[in-house]
């Protein structure tokens, strides 16, 4: 593990599109048909990284929260499944069925959607507007695994509270921090 901080994707960036295969119902989701009326969020996790397990119980309550509020949710793991094979995509349906996640938990092989959003780490956060424009991105709150902080998922809900009032979404957004993701070997 190499704790690694989010890249900070400039704020105003369009969402890069993807096609990309659901590890639990098998079908391919686009971002078009993920989208949310009010918004989207992007999360880049995978099955093993202390820091997204540390945050699990959040994932799911918030993912809940902002379905019901019309923000669609996505999550996508980008991890080498060869040489980290916890992260491959049966191993990724049974966590998100165990976990109980309430959204699409989507395996990206090639890495190239992670390079597209410039996600760097896991869990990576990318809130978007309705016009699928980056609005926040960062981290979902203070705690990390050990910090005794409590797991409320406080900044990105902040941010999803200032999306669905039409206010501009706070100006402070902090880094996320956790594993690096998992790069596939270059060829050469």
């Amino acid at each position: 593990m190499s704790l690694t901080a989010s890249a900070m994707l400039p704020l105003g960036t369009p969402a890069p599109a993807f096609s990309l295969p659901d590890t639990v119902s098998g079908q391919t989701c686009s971002l078009e048909q993920l989208r949310g009326e009010r918004g989207t969020l992007i999360m880049f996790i995978c099955n093993h990284c202390p820091y997204v397990l540390h945050v699990n119980d959040e994932l799911v309550a918030l993912g809940s929260y902002l379905k019901a509020q019309g923000i669609g949710v996505v999550a996508i793991s980008a991890n080498d499944a060869e040489t980290y094979p916890e992260d491959g995509p049966v191993r990724m349906k049974q966590h998100a069925q165990a976990q109980g996640y309430p959204f699409v938990y989507l395996y990206d092989q090639s890495q190239s959607v992670a390079k597209s959003y410039v996600a760097t780490c896991t869990p990576d956060f990318f809130l978007f507007d309705a016009e699928l424009q980056l609005v926040y991105r960062g981290r979902l709150d203070a705690s990390t695994p050990g910090n005794g902080k409590p797991t409320d998922g406080a900044d990105l809900r902040a941010a999803a509270a200032d999306l669905l009032a039409g206010r501009d979404v706070r100006s402070e957004q902090l880094p996320s921090m956790g594993c690096n993701i998992k790069w596939r070997p270059e060829k050469l």
